[in-house]
């Protein structure tokens, strides 16, 4: 998969799918697959343009940005699913304030566009006053056809990135799996501690996680890593460590089941497969390691019935 960017004219058309894809979720893959159906009718390449930062840190930067998935993540399942070309352009103030007209003009068409293919609820241009019927009318103009995908459901629940990071901040990692089509990923940097669980015999990767990457509700977690080439299994803490601190920042660390190489200063990627249980305050030491003990026997044997 070629990833571009930088807006070169691109002279081979192109079927372009339009939109954030943050998660890359189930509602996303039907819009992509619908695409290729249609780059394989027109006998064109499927692409699909995104920018960078995400629109509404550049529109709204005091506000807290939850992302589902880092870039390089987004790219990784873009090209899975079968995009041959991602354009990765910058988004500014410039693009921000671009009309409508001038984003078709300006970009869609250089790039080759001569079928779009956008979600229902597709908003471009300055103030997001470009929506799917605007782009309708924008290809009968200029000669490009335009798929719009109405909201896409499962199990009678629409899936969009918002109802995951709901789901995810409510614990319910269930829900968030299926919307997603597979368990949620946090992921972060390794980074010192204060090394109190290797003193209780259950030592933690503390995970600083990504910029702008949604940390789900704090509790306990089983979750599978990869890591030296190795599936491995763990269950995550985040919480605040009621146990030993009044009062501490929102913390994530990882115990991984059955191995011990050093992780500090890598950056890794934690699969959440289920919620175990809330955080909670315990009456010392010796409470908190009979919860660990019940904690990883769930995990262990949820972990070894899950495949990702």
């Amino acid at each position: 998969m070629q990833v571009r960017t930088s807006l070169s004219i691109n002279k081979e058309p192109c079927v372009l799918a339009l939109g954030n894809f943050d998660g890359v979720h189930l509602g996303h893959r039907r819009l992509l697959e619908h695409g290729l159906g249609q780059a394989v009718r027109l006998g064109v390449e499927l692409a699909v343009l995104i920018f960078e930062p995400h629109p509404l840190k550049v529109l709204f930067p005091e506000r807290e940005i939850q992302l589902l998935s880092t870039t390089g993540e987004r790219l990784h399942y873009l090209e899975t699913i079968g995009v041959q070309t991602v354009y990765h352009l910058p988004f500014t103030r410039e693009m921000a304030n671009t009309s409508p007209e001038q984003f078709v003009e300006r970009i869609l068409l250089p790039l080759g566009a001569i079928h779009v293919v956008v979600g229902f609820n597709y908003s471009f241009g300055a103030q997001g006053r470009g929506n799917s019927e605007l782009i309708q009318a924008l290809g009968k103009k200029h000669g490009f056809g335009v798929s719009v995908l109405q909201a896409q459901t499962i199990g009678g629940r629409v899936i969009s990135s918002s109802s995951i990071r709901k789901a995810l901040l409510q614990g319910d990692i269930v829900l968030a799996s299926s919307l997603l089509g597979r368990p949620p990923c946090l992921r972060g940097t390794v980074v010192h501690g204060e090394e109190r669980g290797r003193l209780l015999g259950y030592p933690t990767a503390n995970i600083l996680p990504t910029e702008d990457y949604l940390i789900p509700k704090r509790g306990v977690y089983a979750v599978l890593a990869y890591l030296n080439g190795k599936r491995v299994s763990g269950m995550m803490n985040i919480g605040m460590k009621p146990t030993f601190h009044d009062l501490y920042s929102t913390m994530v660390e990882v115990h991984f089941l059955d191995f011990s190489s050093d992780l500090y200063d890598r950056e890794i990627t934690v699969h959440i497969v289920e919620r175990l249980r809330d955080e909670r305050k315990f009456n010392g030491v010796n409470e908190l390691l009979m919860q660990l003990k019940k904690d990883r026997v769930k995990a262990e044997q949820i972990l070894s019935e899950t495949l990702v």
